[in-house]
């Protein structure tokens, strides 16, 4: 029988790792558009509503079809962590625009930058025939990855050769349980195939609202390498908080999952 929410629990303090800023519009209607965006005071209002203490945000303006800018974007990102002390960000890397290698290696010497962030789907490319120049570039600064997975072009699986050929590399299988063909365990079983233990997945995906997904990967992959994430502006911070608080496993796994985890990452990545 798992532990009750305990008060110690619900008031635990959080670290977001997956979030975002910025205009969401991928013409899918202006109610929609609205729905999904929100600029850096919405996701720091909300996240402080749900006792979330730091959070790690890309700019929506570096994703196709959001704006496509990403120098702007990522300059957007960097200013929305040098003035507030609960956001950090991710320099957001496209192996398709050489200019952003040069910016990015400046960024993660910026004050607040937790590491590069990645997105084979809106920037159009196959991380099996990208995998190599993205890693060993990582490698070279021991850099925190993080990246959209779930997609043809972006199977967790296909991350893992490259996680083990680069050891250095910590690398963050965003949106558990996603997956193009409706797999829900990619993430976890990817992340178990890594021979350095190098390799995590979060939170931040709608199928992590079902019953059970997160008690599995707990159980199959354990605490340590799962990490809260919420993919917000898109989605309800605290609706991915409750789905940990109300999780049916242990009070430690949940101080895990919501906190601990990430503060050893972003230490290291420091």
């Amino acid at each position: 029988m798992a532990e009750s929410v305990a008060g110690s629990i619900a008031d635990l303090k959080a670290i977001d790792m997956h979030a975002h800023f910025g205009s969401h519009d991928r013409g899918d209607g202006q109610l929609v558009a609205r729905m999904r965006s929100g600029d850096i005071d919405v996701v720091r209002r909300r996240a402080a509503a749900s006792n979330v203490v730091i959070t790690v945000v890309s700019c929506l303006q570096t994703f196709h079809p959001y704006g496509g800018d990403i120098i702007q974007g990522n300059e957007a990102a960097a200013q929305a962590a040098a003035e507030h002390k609960d956001i950090r960000f991710w320099a957001v890397l496209d192996p398709m625009r050489k200019e952003t290698y040069r910016q990015v290696e400046s960024l993660l010497c910026r004050r607040g930058c937790a590491g590069i962030k990645i997105h084979p789907v809106n920037h159009r490319y196959e991380i099996r025939e990208r995998g190599d120049e993205i890693f060993e570039f990582a490698a070279a600064h021991a850099a925190l990855v993080l990246t959209h997975s779930g997609c043809v072009n972006s199977f967790p699986e296909d991350f893992i050769p490259f996680a083990n050929r680069y050891p250095a590399v910590r690398l963050i299988l965003g949106h558990l349980g996603n997956s193009a063909d409706g797999i829900v365990t990619r993430q976890v079983y990817a992340l178990m195939r890594s021979e350095a233990g190098n390799v995590y997945t979060d939170t931040s995906s709608a199928m992590s609202i079902n019953c059970g997904l997160i008690e599995w990967a707990v159980e199959q992959a354990g605490a340590d390498r799962i990490l809260f994430g919420s993919d917000s502006p898109l989605y309800s911070v605290a609706a991915h908080r409750a789905r940990i608080e109300y999780a049916e496993m242990a009070d430690c796994a949940k101080r895990a999952v919501l906190y601990e985890n990430a503060a050893h990452l972003l230490r290291m990545a420091e």
